[in-house]
């Protein structure tokens, strides 16, 4: 294939392996590499990052994130560029399974890697580790807004029927965070928030069953 054929299967299959693009270019997989490279090509943050897209390909969302077919993009670059910069930027920090939810990946599989990341700390805040940015003032920041969105919520405790809901989603799905939870049950007419499954959890000495309470890594 020439070039412009090769760009057109190329967004024909929006997402595609170097052993692929091998095949369309008929060269070697350094040839490949090269020519991803010059195209601005992005590398999936999952599956090894054997999967590429080109940037008129994508479509991010508000996060730089983009999922297709089971793979995953950033715009950030890899994996704990990306993981970097959504901790460094959010207004409140991020606990392990808003992480996994963002990521689509699970926090357990990942957040132990950067547990020493220079950018990056972590604090114990509410029964839960929170990530922040390793500015100190970065991170005061993110910490009282995180704590004054807490104060505004408030806790509640969930109806008897709400809890029922609740129990029966975390034996179905036992690694599940808790806005994954919270966002499975509201399509069944249940909108409950984090906190008051959290509350519900920790009532029932469960949390410590969720990605949300790490022994270690969250």
């Amino acid at each position: 294939m020439n070039l412009s054929a090769v760009i057109r299967s190329f967004k024909k299959e929006k997402v595609v392996t170097v052993v692929l693009l091998t095949t369309w270019l008929a060269c070697s997989v350094a040839t490949a590499h090269r020519r991803l490279k010059a195209w601005g090509a992005y590398t999936s943050y999952n599956r090894n990052g054997c999967y590429y897209t080109l940037p008129e390909i994508a479509e991010f969302d508000d996060n730089g994130l983009w999922r297709y077919r089971g793979m995953f993009f950033s715009k950030h670059g890899n994996l704990k560029q990306t993981l970097v910069h959504l901790v460094t930027h959010s207004v409140q920090g991020l606990s392990g399974s808003e992480l996994g939810d963002l990521l689509g990946l699970q926090a357990r599989s990942f957040l132990s890697h950067f547990r020493d990341h220079p950018a990056l700390c972590r604090e114990k805040l509410m029964g839960r580790w929170i990530w922040f940015s390793a500015d100190p003032e970065r991170a005061e920041k993110q910490k009282q807004t995180r704590l004054a969105q807490a104060v505004t919520q408030g806790s509640r405790m969930p109806s008897d029927m709400e809890a029922v809901m609740i129990l029966v989603d975390l034996i179905a799905h036992p690694n599940s965070g808790l806005e994954q939870i919270s966002r499975r049950i509201k399509p069944k007419g249940f909108d409950i928030d984090v906190e008051a499954i959290r509350q519900l959890l920790v009532h029932h000495d469960l949390l410590k069953k969720t990605v949300d309470f790490p022994v270690s890594s969250a």
